[in-house]
C-alpha cells in the first residue's frame, strides 16, 4: 500500500496534469494574445466593484458556516469565524499540494478546542452544500429563462422543491444536529451565490459585454459548480476556462470573451484569498473565547 506522503504527491500530479491539459486545450481553441487584449482594456472600475461583491460574498458565506458551528455548540466569535475561513480560502487556493482548507479548519478547532471530527467535518460539508444548492438554483433559474421550458428547463424547474425538501429530510436523519441552521444557511447559501452573479456582471460591464448576458452567467455558474470538484490546481484553474471554451460553443458565444471573464474571476478570488495569508503565520484562534462543550470525536 502506497504511503500518505506518496498519495498525496500523486493526487497533486494528477491535479497539475489536469490543469496543464486543460489550459493546452484552450490554447488550442482560442488566440490568447486576443484574450489578453481584452483582459487589459477592461474597466478598473467594474473590476474593483467586483472584487467588493465577492469580498461582501464570502463575509457572508463565513457567516453561514458560523450558524452550522453554533449548532453544534461551536462558540467562535463572527471575528475568529473570518480569520479561520479566509484561511480556509488561502491554502485551498494557493496550497494544492498541502492539507485542503475546509480540512485545515476541522484539524485547527480539533486541537485546540477538542470538538468532535465528525461534527466539524459534517458543518464544513453542510456549508459547502448549502453554497451548491444555491448554485444550483440560479444555474436552473438562469436554464428555464434561456429555454423557456424547452430542453426540460421546465422539468428541471419543478424539481427544485422537492429537491430542497429530500436534502432537508437528508439532514434531519444524518445530521439532525443542524436542522436549527437548516433554513436560514440555505437563505444565506441563495444570496452568496446571488451577490456573485452581481460580480459576474461587473466582470461583463468591464469587458464592456453588451448582449447574451443570460448565456453567459448560465455558463458562469455551470463553471462554477465544475470547479467545485477537487480536480485541478488553484481552486478549479484550467476546469473553469474549459467549461467556459466548450460551452460557450453551445451557445455561439465569442469565446474570447468566455475565457476573459474566467479569467478576471479568477483574478478576483486571488485577490480575495491572498489576504488569508496573515493567519498562516499568525493563529486566527489566538485569543477565542470558544468554549469547550462540544462532544469529542
Amino acid at each position: 500500500m502506497p504511503s500518505q506522503k506518496v498519495k498525496k504527491l500523486l493526487k497533486l500530479f494528477l491535479k497539475i496534469t489536469v490543469t496543464v491539459v486543460c489550459l493546452w486545450y484552450i490554447s488550442r481553441k482560442i488566440d490568447w494574445s486576443e484574450t489578453w487584449k481584452l483582459v487589459k482594456e477592461s474597466n478598473l472600475w467594474w473590476l474593483l466593484l467586483a472584487i467588493l461583491l465577492f469580498t461582501i460574498s464570502k463575509i457572508i458565506s463565513g457567516f453561514r458556516l458560523n450558524i452550522y458551528f453554533k449548532n453544534m455548540q461551536v462558540n467562535l466569535t463572527e471575528k475568529t469565524n473570518l480569520k479561520l475561513y479566509w484561511l480556509g480560502m488561502f491554502y485551498n487556493l494557493f496550497l494544492p499540494g498541502s492539507i485542503s482548507g475546509d480540512a485545515y479548519k476541522v484539524i485547527l478547532l480539533n486541537r485546540k478546542f477538542k470538538y468532535s471530527v465528525k461534527l466539524l467535518s459534517a458543518a464544513v460539508l453542510l456549508d459547502r452544500v448549502s453554497g451548491v444548492i444555491g448554485l444550483g438554483i440560479l444555474a436552473v433559474i438562469y436554464y428555464f429563462s434561456i429555454h423557456r421550458g424547452a430542453l426540460y428547463s421546465g422539468w428541471a424547474l419543478a424539481a427544485l422543491i422537492p429537491g430542497i425538501i429530500i436534502f432537508y429530510v437528508f439532514v434531519k436523519k444524518v445530521f439532525p444536529t443542524f436542522l436549527p441552521g437548516i433554513w436560514k444557511t440555505l437563505w444565506l447559501g441563495l444570496m452568496v451565490q446571488g451577490i456573485i452573479v452581481l460580480c459576474a456582471y461587473c466582470i461583463m460591464a468591464g469587458l464592456r459585454i453588451t448582449e447574451s448576458h443570460a448565456a453567459y452567467i448560465l455558463i458562469f455558474l455551470f463553471s462554477s459548480l465544475v470547479a467545485i470538484l477537487p480536480l485541478s490546481i488553484g481552486g478549479g484553474l484550467g476546469i473553469r476556462e474549459f467549461a467556459f471554451v466548450s460551452a460557450s460553443k453551445v451557445f455561439e458565444l465569442d469565446e474570447h470573451q468566455a475565457v476573459a471573464i474566467s479569467i478576471l474571476y479568477y483574478f478576483v478570488i486571488v485577490i480575495n484569498s491572498i489576504v488569508g495569508v496573515r493567519w498562516v503565520y499568525k493563529d486566527p484562534l489566538r485569543g477565542s473565547e470558544a468554549a469547550n462543550t462540544a462532544a469529542l470525536a
